[in-house]
């Protein structure tokens, strides 16, 4: 019995097993759609019905209903053919069919649901707590939707597809949803999943299919690399992309969001041989793109996804409207050696102060403020300077409750540091001793011209 068909069965109807006619001992017929019991809105439907050569005339019979729905004539085989030229919902229920010989009426067939999809407005299917799963573990896929749905059927897709049918659970407003329990999940039960809704009137009539969503495991393989280009700290409406980068040549990616219930699959490129690599876009980002983001490779023929890329947290700018103020202490500009301490401050409540270097793909350094006198504030000690940390500076404030959403950059402050203390007193006497070699130089040459001038002066007197 297929997913689909076992679904269908579970709507708790009953076609009679008797027909208007008297049953004999004939052999039970076969019924079957073509392209299959669930098809789209408007598309052409075929019922089979197969019964013996025997067969004289075949009957189609919809559920409740004591007379044919149609009769059609044997093909020249031990089947017939009812076509329905465009499905819709006055076609959608259950049916059966029997068939007649010379000498009796066969006994009905088993049920035939026909269900018709496209009638409403298609649900959203989210998993819950996330779309990444581990081998072995649980999952509950959430099926929502704005209209007053009385059921879900939620339906896995592929070879080993199952299928499951919940009543509806009551939501605000008129909305309603559906959770499905789903597990322990393996690499083989992933999905894509869709689901469906319907009303309790009509459960052979559902709505539009939700967009597919297909788990993801990790396995073991050797984890991508995940990037953020330009940076990872964002303004406001700018935009950025989200680069997965791998060493190994992977056919896919995929893309989640810590605390986020679905995935963004994008397929592999190979900009140079031996690498491969997938570009998410984030198209003018604002307060729902702050976040820790990690992405997977994987391949067409495995089941099993790579092991997560390390995290890469996307920081959204200019949410708040304060702006921090930066300096150092005792000055911007330090000798290489000595101690410089910058400090981020603000008249406006943040929780966590974060201190960015320009042009550095490394995180921020990130440091939990401290009230004085009105005054929200945070150190950031560099000790000892080296030529590394100069460059220019700006700090942003944060919340705790929305550690991704940062104030306005402070204004930038450019740390310079220069060679060290020692260094520069022994350079200082260097330059003093050239200085004073080159007068020595200087006075040597000035007296061997005067000796040679009064030479010569005494060499014309004798002559």
């Amino acid at each position: 019995m297929t997913p689909t068909l076992a679904v269908l069965l579970c709507f708790g109807l009953s076609l009679s097993q008797e027909t208007p006619l008297q049953a004999g001992t004939l052999p039970k017929p076969t019924i079957w759609a073509e392209p299959g019991s669930v098809s789209a809105w408007g598309r052409p439907v075929t019922i089979w019905c197969w019964g013996t050569l025997e067969a004289k005339e075949y009957h189609l019979v919809r559920y409740g209903s004591s007379a044919p729905w149609e009769v059609q004539n044997p093909l020249p085989a031990d089947k017939a053919m009812f076509l329905i030229p465009s499905l819709t919902q006055h076609y959608a229920g259950p049916y059966h069919c029997y068939y007649q010989t010379s000498r009796s009426w066969s006994p009905p067939s088993e049920p035939l649901e026909l269900v018709v999809i496209g009638a409403y407005r298609k649900p959203t299917l989210s998993a819950l707590p996330s779309p990444v799963v581990s081998s072995g573990w649980s999952v509950t896929l959430q099926c929502d939707s704005l209209e007053g749905f009385g059921g879900f059927v939620l339906s896995e897709e592929g070879e080993h597809g199952r299928s499951w049918t919940l009543d509806a659970q009551p939501h605000s407003r008129g909305q309603s949803q559906a959770l499905f329990p789903v597990g322990p999940v393996s690499p083989r039960h992933r999905g894509p999943f869709r689901c469906y809704g319907y009303y309790r009137n009509s459960p052979q009539v559902w709505s539009e299919s939700s967009e597919p969503l297909e788990l993801l495991v990790p396995g073991v393989s050797w984890k991508p690399s995940l990037l953020a280009q330009p940076h990872h700290i964002v303004d406001s409406g700018q935009s950025l992309t989200l680069q997965c980068r791998s060493d190994i040549s992977y056919d896919r990616f995929a893309l989640s969001k810590e605390g986020g219930r679905d995935l963004t699959l994008c397929l592999g490129q190979q900009p140079r041989a031996g690498l491969s690599q997938a570009d998410f876009p984030l198209v003018r980002v604002n307060r729902t793109h702050g976040g820790r983001y990690r992405c997977y490779g994987g391949h067409n023929d495995f089941s099993k996804w790579s092991a997560p890329s390390e995290p890469l947290d996307v920081l959204i700018t200019g949410v708040f409207l304060s702006t921090p103020s930066l300096s150092a202490q005792p000055g911007h500009k330090v000798s290489s050696g000595e101690n410089v301490t910058l400090w981020c401050e603000s008249w406006s409540r943040m929780d966590i102060f974060l201190l960015s270097k320009e042009g550095v793909a490394d995180p921020p350094l990130h440091r939990r403020s401290q009230h004085r006198a009105h005054l929200y504030l945070a150190s950031f000690t560099m000790s000892p300077v080296t030529s590394a940390h100069g460059g220019t500076y700006r700090c942003y404030g944060s919340r705790s409750t929305s550690p991704y959403l940062l104030s306005q950059p402070s204004a930038p402050l450019e740390l310079v540091v220069s060679g060290s203390a020692s260094h520069d007193y022994t350079v200082d006497n260097l330059i003093r001793m050239g200085v004073a070699g080159l007068v020595l130089v200087g006075l040597g040459v000035l007296l061997l011209q005067a000796w040679h001038s009064q030479r010569r002066t005494q060499d014309a007197g004798r002559s």
